[in-house]
């Protein structure tokens, strides 16, 4: 698999362009799936008003995800990536967070609504973006079942041991992990700890800090390992995962069997 550590501008056109690129040189590294960072689409400071995020919002049918769709098909890889949808509530003007799981044929395989909104750290996504109502439902794919969630949601365990007790294999977290204070240690620690905790790969793919983020982005096996990371800049990481590496560690570290969920 491939994480495109790449920094996403305000013009779609110009993430389409590096889209292209991060696809053609995945495809000839042998990878099969290709991870984009959340909000892929378009880039928008941290405060941007309701207005301002209402200018960058398609549709699922819309041009981004259309060409998005095309370049899976012509390059025949798996793509995850993150665009703001349109919100189809009447009664709610926010937009949605929303990540795409297509196929190597172009197919919509997944859709994904982050459910956990980044109210924190002084910032407010909750002003411009609506909730989703559902967690993903890990999806069979050629090399494993894929989890996923967004982000800040790394920081609720709730949602990646729902994603393992249905089954995942690897779990994808697209981001945009805003710098600050101890944030790098939070990004690292709490990713090592979704892996470990549910015995599952994980993979979180950043923006880099050209977008005020921390790049950094890593894929974790079960027992905890950090297979490889990038560093800060524009970086396309490229990893094998062995899926035999869960039974393997799931032998020896069997929690995922111990759990009394009598208790809780």
């Amino acid at each position: 698999m491939a994480l495109a550590q790449v920094e996403s501008f305000t013009d779609e056109e110009e993430n389409l362009t590096t889209a292209a690129k991060m696809a053609k040189k995945a495809k000839k590294t042998g990878a099969q799936l290709l991870v984009f960072p959340e909000l892929f689409m378009s880039s928008l400071p941290p405060d941007a008003d309701l207005t301002q995020t209402q200018r960058h919002v398609e549709s699922l049918h819309g041009p981004f995800v259309s060409a998005m769709r095309e370049l899976a098909d012509q390059w025949q890889l798996w793509l995850v990536f993150g665009f703001r949808e349109q919100n189809t509530q009447a009664t709610d003007s926010r937009v949605r967070n929303t990540v795409v799981v297509v196929d190597d044929a172009g197919e919509i395989q997944g859709v994904y609504h982050k459910t956990h909104l980044y109210d924190a750290f002084g910032a407010q996504e909750s002003q411009t973006v609506a909730p989703g109502d559902q967690l993903f439902e890990p999806i069979a794919t050629p090399f494993g079942r894929i989890g996923l969630f967004v982000c800040y949601e790394l920081r609720f365990p709730e949602i990646a041991r729902y994603q393992a007790l249905h089954g995942a294999d690897l779990i994808i977290v697209p981001a945009a992990w805003y710098q600050g204070k101890l944030k790098r240690q939070h990004w690292q620690t709490l990713t090592t700890a979704r892996a470990l905790e549910n015995t599952v790969f994980v993979a979180a793919c950043d923006q880099p800090a050209a977008n005020k983020c921390i790049g950094r982005s890593l894929v974790v096996d079960p027992a905890g390992v950090v297979l490889d990371q990038a560093g800060e800049k524009d970086e396309l990481l490229v990893v094998t995962i062995d899926r035999e590496r869960i039974s393997q560690v799931r032998q020896i570290l069997p929690t995922a069997d111990q759990r009394r969920t009598e208790l809780y």
